[in-house]
């Protein structure tokens, strides 16, 4: 079996996955919940491994079929988009610096109302609305998740006390 790209980055995520499951072990357990500060890092961190795994069994099982005839001709590689990869890193660094001056809904709405239409742009007034619609209820879902359900403490904006 030939070492793929995709089996390579599912090796080196199985590892640092299991390596972090295995510290969290050391995670105090808290007195006061009986969720500690290792139960949600566990879930993510297991989900790495399962996904990994399951890229590295799909590697596996592509690499043993054989193209059909013509096939290895046509496979062009996918066109690397350099730019969009260096525009999305600017974007993300702009929500960032908003987050401290707008707070976390003004700041993430505008994140995902702007990175969506760079990723994909919509074709039509329907698509734009899906961008606003799809920014809107991110911001407010994983507020409303992470501020008063698991009262975690988001940024506030300096600019906007939200």
């Amino acid at each position: 079996m030939r070492l793929t790209r995709d089996t390579a980055a599912a090796l080196v995520c199985l590892v640092l996955s299991l390596w972090m499951l295995w510290l969290s072990r050391d995670l105090p357990q808290s007195a006061l919940v009986p969720i500690g500060p290792a139960f949600y890092p566990r879930i993510v961190l297991g989900c790495t491994v399962f996904f990994s795994v399951l890229l590295i069994m799909a590697d596996f099982l592509r690499a043993r079929q054989p193209l059909p005839a013509g096939e290895a001709e046509k496979a062009a590689p996918p066109r690397r988009n350099y730019r969009l990869v260096l525009i999305t890193f600017i974007v993300f660094g702009l929500y960032v610096a908003l987050l401290a001056l707008l707070g976390y809904r003004i700041a993430t709405f505008l994140f995902v109302a702007a990175l969506q239409p760079l990723l994909e742009p919509p074709r039509n007034v329907r698509g734009w609305i899906v961008v606003l619609v799809t920014a809107a209820a991110t911001s407010l879902l994983t507020f409303v998740v992470f501020e008063q359900y698991l009262e975690v403490l988001l940024p506030r904006g300096s600019l906007t006390g939200m």
